[in-house]
């Protein structure tokens, strides 16, 4: 039955002692979705995970798996498969008889554990090494053997907890697009927790974004990096993070310092409501310019292969502004600072941090995406 192997937290909340480190926590994950756990180490984010598998208890509220409440219910009941950061292989046993144990433990038919067997050595490149133990591999082979443990199970819940923290990038690289071909062939319903963020842009369908314990945003990769819910959520996308510079908006002019800039009228009506604020602008969306918005100079280049990373100090308040450039893109001669498209723009109040909407949401109820 569709939409079966739903993974639902109401209210959940997780405290040792006086300490809350998961604060009520409310979203659904759907069946068949890669969701992404996303934040900064010590958010929260390995906790819900470790809730989800039955290893750590729920404070408070109720964790739904296919519809049951689960608070509970023990680990071995809740039919999930995980892969773990140190991979938790046994050393005394092959590759074969890492892959087939927990198979054999369910007594799964022979013929199904050596189809299944096979079917995930092929995949993940494993072929020929059957016999070997885990000191006898690689780093990246010992991560695809855990892998392939995990999805041989065929469990309707896939978790992972930073399963490739401890590769190189080449081989991170290679496993991503392995973890995103062996879901697609039965689709489970996948948590994925990272402090990757490129790891979540390109694995997940959805990034749950957490800090300190409180979920800060819950959308697609692409919505978030464009639509950020809020200062932290712009700060902590983006490689460089998004530039933030605090103004105030007042007889319906935006000013940094005594630099004044004319928004179209409808950031205007948006700005009305909210006079202290922050201007975001990723760094690919701004441009230098002999004639710019916002003046300033630049300090200097940073040469980061596909693309030049330009330092700038503005003038009005010596606030440094990053700027990204294709490498190949000749410089303009005259750099007097930066300008922007206002279509391209968040702005952020002060106070709360909140993103304050969108000139095209002026007329819709939410005015932005927070969680």
């Amino acid at each position: 039955m569709m939409g079966m192997n739903k993974i639902t937290f109401q209210h959940v909340c997780k405290a040792y002692g006086e300490n809350t480190v998961v604060k009520n926590l409310n979203f659904t994950i759907d069946e068949g979705e890669r969701l992404i756990l996303l934040g900064p180490s010590g958010c929260g984010k390995t906790t819900i995970l470790r809730m989800v598998a039955g290893f750590e208890s729920i404070t408070s509220g109720a964790l739904l798996m296919g519809g049951q409440k689960v608070n509970q219910l023990e680990p071995g009941a809740r039919n999930v498969a995980m892969v773990f950061q140190n991979y938790a292989l046994y050393p005394h046993m092959t590759v074969w008889e890492n892959i087939t144990f927990g198979l054999s433990i369910q007594k799964v038919d022979k013929a199904e554990i050596k189809t299944r067997a096979d079917q995930a050595l092929s995949i993940l490149n494993l072929s020929g090494y059957e016999q070997r133990k885990p000191h006898e591999l690689s780093g990246g082979q010992k991560q695809r053997v855990a892998l392939a443990r995990a999805w041989v199970k065929q469990a309707p819940y896939f978790l992972l907890d930073e399963p490739l923290s401890n590769l190189d990038a080449q081989l991170r690289l290679q496993a991503r697009t392995e973890l995103v071909k062996i879901h697609r062939l039965y689709r489970p319903t996948m948590i994925y927790v990272t402090h990757d963020q490129v790891e979540a842009m390109t694995v997940g369908h959805r990034i749950a974004i957490m800090n300190q314990g409180s979920l800060q945003q819950l959308d697609s990769p692409g919505d978030i990096y464009q639509h950020p819910a809020n200062t932290f959520v712009a700060s902590f996308i983006g490689s460089p993070p998004m530039n933030l510079l605090p103004g105030q908006f007042r007889e319906g002019a935006l000013w940094f310092g005594d630099q004044r800039l004319c928004p179209p009228a409808g950031w205007k009506t948006l700005l009305a409501r909210h006079p202290g604020l922050y201007l975001g602008i990723r760094p690919e969306q701004c441009y230098l310019s002999d004639a710019p918005l916002l003046p300033g100079q630049v300090e200097f280049k940073e040469h980061l292969g596909a693309q030049l990373c330009i330092h700038l100090r503005l003038t009005h308040n010596n606030q440094r502004v990053l700027c990204l450039l294709p490498a190949d893109q000749p410089l303009p001669e005259g750099i007097k600072g930066i300008s922007f498209s206002w279509r391209r723009i968040s702005c952020f109040a002060d106070e709360t941090g909140l993103n304050i909407g969108y000139p095209d949401q002026i007329n819709q109820t939410a005015p932005a995406k927070p969680a």
